[in-house]
């Protein structure tokens, strides 16, 4: 299952979603991911939450994110969620369709794998396609 926050810049959404990473943790079977564009939230979460940064791999579009997210679950086949802060960076550069593509395709991949995304979306819910709709939380 994919589930998207979104919102504006400042109001909370990391926050949420790390709250929600740890309290996952606490729970799980299997292994907790979370995926960030930057290293500043990685001592926010519980240690047993495996943190993954990006800045050092270029994610031109979003079938290439895909593809490093299927790598991260090619190395470890037992993992429940995967959280990702900083879609936006990828989202900003895409249309709308192009968006929507993307995350039918993502969740594709989390009934194959079994497992789900929760990832955050810097924009209105309101302004995101109607398609998107239904992945808010």
């Amino acid at each position: 299952m994919v589930k998207i926050l979104a919102g504006e810049k400042g109001e909370g959404k990391t926050k949420k979603m790390i709250a929600m990473a740890n309290e996952a943790s606490k729970e799980a079977k299997g292994s907790i991911v979370f995926v960030d564009d930057d290293s500043s939230h990685m001592y926010d979460l519980h240690y047993s939450v495996r943190f993954v940064d990006t800045p050092k791999f270029i994610m031109e579009n979003p079938l290439v994110f895909r593809g490093f997210v299927c790598g991260i679950l090619s190395q470890n086949s037992d993992i429940e969620t995967i959280y990702i802060d900083g879609l936006n960076h990828i989202v900003d550069k895409i249309s709308d369709q192009e968006f929507v593509s993307f995350i039918q395709e993502l969740e594709k991949t989390s009934k194959e794998a079994e497992m789900d995304f929760v990832m955050i979306i810097s924009r209105k819910a309101e302004l995101l396609p109607a398609e998107i709709q239904q992945y808010l939380i």
